[in-house]
């Protein structure tokens, strides 16, 4: 759980990098329906959310930054009696206050009256230039309000700046209490991919185990941080296969990537394994190659290595991996330049990892691939697939295989969040024998 005091300081430490006499402005996400009144489930901007904590919709952030005074404003929806009966309790503008350390908050209804005197002599407004045009016309109708002001001397922000890369570049280092978030996540995650690893049989369909997953997540109050792709079969060739309707057929390998949500933050694990709970001796030699190649991969996230370093061993391992195969010929050295290894691996060997799945934050910087630091969350995924797009035999058509893992960079080296949930092939056949 993150407390107030971290949220405040995040709003501090964005005025300072917004720079003296500027105001930055955020809004929450609006509510999305799903068909006809009914609404999905909640889920706030995760920019807005990292700042606030604040899980309404209808809000607005407002900092403003000025030579005497650093001053957070929370625009909400005021408490309605009528609506909480519907929906449940809302935090209205005293809790605002008194609860999410803001140091003024007022009713959303007031926003168009208050804003432009909120804006009026700043130099530079902050906002999310360019991605959301209503709200683009809306900030404008306020500028236009502070110009057209007779008889005042006050002047309108003269200089637009766009908030998303200071804020992505704060979430791209994890405090410790994000870091306890995304170990919670990840041991929920693993707890339910054990559950599908002992559920699985021959008969059973890529819905049941989905239905595993589910509830090990909503009886530890987690949802999935992602729709959860259970492919068996073939389907663990297709990368965002997400229909998971299919039967686990004996023999076959089941991809299962899955992840959780807890307190906002993600965690995104994958394992493969096969549905019978044996490895064949040809899944065991492939299944040998990807694992290989996440623990040398895994072994390349330290600082200072630039972010690209783990795929690039990745790639090298898996690419040996496949001439040793015989499923790729050559030198390693021409696999590598010809990038013919691409047939079967034609994904990065990660993403950063946060609020997001997918979390925000600069992979190259002036063509230049960043460096590795301390307190960066990411994924280290390395896979293949033998489809029949391949020039494999067609005895090895239908294997996909993917292992993934969250890894933190800590000060000298690495720590993998998401350790506890087996992989090497024994120890899988163990778990799935015992539970059966």
């Amino acid at each position: 759980m993150i407390k107030t005091k971290e949220y405040r300081k995040r709003r501090q430490q964005l005025m300072k990098r917004a720079g003296n006499n500027a105001v930055i402005i955020l809004k929450s996400r609006d509510e999305l329906l799903r068909n006809g009144d009914a609404q999905y489930r909640y889920r706030q901007d995760s920019d807005f959310y990292y700042l606030t904590g604040f899980n309404e919709p209808d809000a607005l952030l407002v900092l403003v930054n000025s030579d005497d005074q650093q001053s957070a404003v929370l625009f909400c929806r005021e408490k309605n009696p009528d609506k909480m009966i519907w929906d449940g309790p809302m935090v209205g503008t005293e809790s605002a206050i008194s609860d999410y350390g803001f140091d003024q908050a007022f009713d959303i209804n007031e926003v168009d009256q208050r804003m432009p005197t909120l804006m009026q002599d700043r130099e530079r407004l902050v906002f999310k230039l360019g991605e959301d045009e209503q709200f683009d016309q809306k900030i404008s109708h306020w500028v236009k309000n502070i110009e057209q002001r007779k008889g005042q001397k006050s002047r309108a922000p003269e200089e637009f700046v766009s908030v998303s890369p200071m804020v992505h570049d704060m979430r791209l280092y994890k405090s410790r209490a994000e870091i306890r978030c995304l170990k919670k996540s990840a041991d929920i995650a693993v707890k339910a991919h054990q559950r599908m690893m002992q559920a699985c049989q021959p008969g059973l369909y890529e819905y049941d185990l989905q239905a595993e997953f589910l509830h090990e997540l909503t009886r530890h109050q987690s949802e999935p941080s992602y729709l959860p792709i259970i492919g068996a079969g073939r389907n663990g060739c297709i990368l965002h296969y997400i229909n998971n309707n299919q039967p686990l057929s004996d023999g076959d390998l089941v991809l299962i990537d899955a992840g959780a949500e807890y307190d906002y933050y993600a965690s995104d694990i994958t394992r493969t394994f096969p549905v019978n709970g044996r490895f064949s001796a040809r899944q065991r030699d492939l299944y040998a190659v990807v694992l290989q190649a996440q623990k040398d991969a895994i072994a390349e996230v330290k600082p200072g290595n630039p972010w690209n370093k783990p795929h690039q061993t990745a790639v090298s391992t898996l690419s040996q991996g496949l001439l040793d195969l015989g499923l790729l010929t050559g030198s390693l050295e021409q696999v590598l330049a010809e990038k013919s290894y691409q047939q079967y691996y034609m994904h990065m060997t990660g993403h950063w990892l946060g609020l997001d799945v997918h979390d925000v934050g600069d992979y190259q910087v002036d063509d230049l691939w960043i460096e590795l630091e301390k307190d960066m969350v990411l994924t280290v995924e390395p896979a293949l697939y033998i489809g029949e797009h391949t020039e494999a035999p067609a005895a090895w058509h239908g294997m996909g295989i993917r292992i993934e893992d969250d890894v933190l960079v800590t000060g000298t080296g690495h720590q993998v969040l998401s350790s506890g949930l087996v992989k090497e092939m024994d120890d899988i056949e163990q778990l799935m024998r015992d539970s059966s």
